[in-house]
């Protein structure tokens, strides 16, 4: 050590010997002063030196200590709890986690863990479409042929509140507008009991419950379309334990619409699951009921339907507008998952309750679907807490070495808008898709329809009977 001070000490006199020249023109330098400070500086390191020693001789009596509560086998814990703990200061420190995107949550209070805490997640989708329409050139509309767009294209942020709130906030930004989605506060404070305010799904069909992101085609069954499903500004409450599902609420219109002076409906909404497990898999029953009232007076309802792809203007069923006081419809649904196959079917009533002497039309629509994934190990998920199909999680997505998961469809689908009076048009198509998801988080449909139209809103020449066909391909991402 000693050794190892006069080096030290010998190269500070160095150092201290090159900067002396700067003032050797003007000062002589004191060099008593000089050894002085080296003497302290030494004595310093001494001290340094002398700490670092005791240091390891506190360390190896520690070590000797626990060797020797090993060797008696019941005093480890004594030898280990005589060891000093260190002691933390401050909050936990913020988690970042990912979920296909960024989460940051804050700690929950210890005080009060039930309260839940802080979170943040930013959220968003794009779907790219194009698609071709074919169907007889005497229509001679433009909007046939091959069209592309983007058909969605989401922004916005999820959380928690403490408290058990939570919250969402998402606007569509496609085609050069902007239109919000959803925007709505969560309470699930009472037990299987979840209330949202804002705006919202109105519990319409088990189609339009499920996220678009998960849609075995392109588009949702026509009939959801057609009768005007849509979010809506309200009240809901909804309770899932067990098996059973159970959705109701109150509304009036899409926040798009409340500016509108004659607009001022509103609408009762309820839905039914049962969501027993069975031969291996997950069933769905279930069934829906709304009653929308138009507004004080009269109003005027429009269903129509795009022929199976949302890149053309052009409607081939459509009832034109009729005068109506308010809407009753009712739907059906069953739907079954297991292994790799998966079956849905569901139809849907709308009467139409008009004015005076006019007849009232009840109008129809809905779809039975069959799905089977190609590779092994993949299945469609049933979230049993809102009575819809969930992501596909490839088995081995190509992140992972594999390919994703493969899946094909088959459709039939309907929509009948003739009744007492009113004629719409008939519109049946039988399609079929094929789907990739590589990832988690990314997906590629490839659909094709044919179409068989009659009483068409859009004539053939003279013809108001003729079939289309239709065949799109999407590209998805979300985070």
């Amino acid at each position: 050590m000693k050794t190892v001070a006069r080096v030290s000490v010998i190269a500070l006199a160095c150092a201290a010997g090159w900067s002396i020249p700067a003032h050797a023109s003007t000062a002589k330098p004191d060099l008593a002063a000089l050894q002085a400070q080296l003497q302290q500086m030494q004595s310093q390191m001494q001290s340094q030196m002398d700490a670092m020693q005791a240091m390891q001789a506190q360390i190896a009596t520690l070590q000797n200590q626990l060797a020797e509560a090993k060797a008696k086998g019941d005093a480890t814990a004594t030898a280990v709890a005589a060891i000093p703990a260190p002691t933390v200061t401050g909050k936990p420190p913020v988690a970042i986690t990912w979920d296909g995107g960024p989460r940051i949550e804050s700690p929950v209070d210890p005080k009060n863990p039930k309260a839940g805490k802080w979170s943040f997640k930013p959220r968003g989708r794009l779907q790219i479409d194009a698609a071709s329409v074919m169907a007889p050139s005497s229509i001679g509309s433009k909007s046939l042929g091959i069209g592309s767009e983007f058909r969605r294209a989401y922004l916005g942020v999820d959380g928690t509140i403490p408290g058990n709130f939570g919250y969402r906030i998402e606007a569509d930004f496609a085609n050069s507008s902007v239109e919000l989605t959803d925007v709505f506060l969560t309470y699930n404070g009472i037990r299987n009991v979840t209330v949202t305010l804002g705006q919202q799904k109105p519990f319409e069909s088990m189609e339009d419950t499920e996220s678009d992101l998960f849609t075995s085609f392109m588009e949702r069954a026509s009939f959801n379309t057609a009768f005007g499903f849509e979010r809506r500004l309200g009240l809901s409450a909804q309770y899932q334990k067990g098996m059973v599902l159970a959705q109701v609420g109150a509304f009036t219109d899409n926040v798009s619409d409340l500016n509108a002076d004659s607009n001022n409906s509103y609408s009762i909404d309820g839905r039914f699951a049962l969501q027993p497990k069975l031969m291996g898999g997950q069933l769905h029953l279930g069934g829906s009921a709304h009653y929308h009232d138009l507004n004080d007076g009269y109003s005027t309802v429009r269903y129509r339907a795009r022929p199976f792809t949302h890149t053309t203007d052009v409607r081939f069923v459509d009832t034109k507008a009729i005068s109506a006081l308010s809407e009753t419809n009712y739907g059906l649904e069953f739907a079954w998952t297991g292994g790799p196959l998966h079956f849905a079917a569901e139809s849907q009533w709308m009467k139409t309750n008009r004015p005076g002497a006019l007849a009232d039309p009840t109008f129809n629509g809905g779809y039975a679907e069959a799905g089977l994934f190609l590779t092994k190990g993949d299945t469609l998920p049933y979230r049993l807490a809102d009575g819809a199909w969930g992501r596909i999680k490839p088995k081995n997505p190509v992140d992972k070495g594999g390919i994703g998961a493969v899946q094909v469809n088959v459709r039939y689908d309907w929509l009948d808008l003739n009744d007492n009076g009113v004629i719409g048009g008939r519109q049946q198509l039988a399609g079929a898709s094929l789907l990739w998801v590589p990832t988690d988080y990314v997906r590629f449909i490839l659909d094709y329809g044919h179409m068989w139209i009659n009483d068409a809103a859009v004539a053939a020449g003279t013809d108001r009977s003729y079939s289309a066909d239709v065949l799109g391909m999407r590209a998805q991402f979300d985070f």
